[in-house]
This record gives structure tokens, C-alpha cells and sequence, in this order.
């Protein structure tokens, strides 16, 4: 896509965010790797109303070009793009299960087959580091080593996908589990999977749903 249809479909990423219940106001970000850096979501300004001109663009040095100041976030995405070849859009959320979870400073365990979903046996928790941070980069990286997905403690999650439709759809499982996780420990304490069980339903989603273009 051409810089005007990215910038497009990042605004309406983030107001998407809204919509599901991911982000409120100005929580989170949402960017989308293009040309040779990636575009991402401005500081400071509501999701619900971004549109294509206040996206900014961003190289793989940290430099940016425009009036507007980038996410307060942006080295997590900088160094996702630097670090994760197949990253073509991420999804940083303040979703209120994930938070909650996050706060408690725990990963999301194999109690639900679908974990899998952010790339292995568990969703972890990245330790903690003030926002904005170098320190808080490196936490999440670390945490998403084989892993789509993480939480981030006392702060939030974030999702990576090729695309921004993938990004935002595994923000969205990252909450749904994190809200089923939450209501089952209401009752008492999960039943996990096992290893090999959740390597069975990795092996399953090697190959599920409609092929890959």
C-alpha cells in the first residue's frame, strides 16, 4: 500500500482499539512497519479520534518526521521491527483483564489450548520498567522471545502479527483469555495442560485455518 493508505489503515487500527475494549483515551499505541522504518501512533491524543495525517513516521534509528511527538512506547516498537523480521504491525494495549493480571505480575498459564495462540506454552509477564524506558524495550523483548504476545507488568500487553489485522485479533485473544483466566480463578485453581498437550495443539496450529497468501 501506498503512505496514504498506511497512515489510513493505522488510524483506524487505533480507533479500532477503542471499539473492542483494548484502549480508552490516549492508553496504548498501534504502529505498522513501512518502507524502511514504521508508522505509529502520536503521543498524547485520543484513539477514537486519530486520523491518517497524525500518524508518524518513524525510522530504525529513532528519528521521526512531523509536527507530532510518536507514542512515549515507540522503542518497544522500533526494536520489535529491528529484532522480529516477520513483525508487520503491533498492538500495545491497557485492556482491563491483561492489566489486572499484569498487575498481579503473572503470565497467563496453560490453562486454555488457545494460549497458543501468542506462540507458546504460556503468555508471559515482562518484568517491570518505568514507561517510555530503554529498560522497559529490553523487559518486553526478552519476554517475547518465542513468544507473539506478552503482558507487561503493573502496565499492560502487546501483540504482534504480519498485518494489523492479525495484531489487533491476538490483542483480542490476549484479553478474552486474560478475563477466562481471571473468572476460573473466581472458583479456584485452573487444571493446566501439559507440555505435551499444548505442544500437540502448537503442532495443530502450524497448519490451521485457510492458507497463507
Amino acid at each position: 500500500m501506498d503512505e496514504q493508505a498506511a497512515r489510513a489503515a493505522l488510524a483506524e487500527a487505533a480507533r479500532r482499539t477503542v471499539a473492542l475494549g483494548l484502549n480508552r483515551g490516549a492508553e496504548g499505541n498501534v504502529s505498522l512497519r513501512w518502507d524502511e522504518g514504521f508508522l505509529i501512533t502520536p503521543s498524547g491524543l485520543p484513539n477514537d479520534s486519530l486520523q491518517a495525517g497524525q500518524m508518524v513516521y518513524m525510522d530504525l534509528e529513532g528519528g521521526w518526521q512531523g509536527p507530532l511527538k510518536p507514542s512515549s512506547e515507540w522503542r518497544i516498537h522500533r526494536d520489535l521491527y529491528r529484532a522480529r523480521a516477520e513483525a508487520g504491525a503491533i498492538v500495545h494495549a491497557h485492556s482491563p483483564y491483561a492489566v489486572s493480571l499484569a498487575c498481579l505480575r503473572r503470565p497467563i498459564p496453560a490453562f486454555h489450548y488457545m494460549v497458543a495462540a501468542a506462540g507458546g506454552h504460556d503468555i508471559p509477564c515482562a518484568a517491570y520498567a518505568t514507561f517510555g524506558t530503554e529498560a522497559l524495550s529490553a523487559n518486553v523483548l526478552a519476554a517475547l522471545a518465542g513468544r507473539r504476545a506478552c503482558l507487561m507488568a503493573n502496565h499492560g500487553q502487546v501483540a504482534l502479527g504480519r498485518t494489523l489485522d492479525e495484531a489487533l485479533r491476538l490483542a483480542e485473544i490476549v484479553e478474552e483469555l486474560a478475563a477466562q483466566y481471571w473468572r476460573a480463578r473466581l472458583l479456584g485453581e485452573p487444571v493446566l495442560l501439559t507440555d505435551a498437550e499444548m505442544a500437540a495443539v502448537l503442532a495443530r496450529f502450524a497448519d490451521y485455518g485457510q492458507p497463507r497468501t
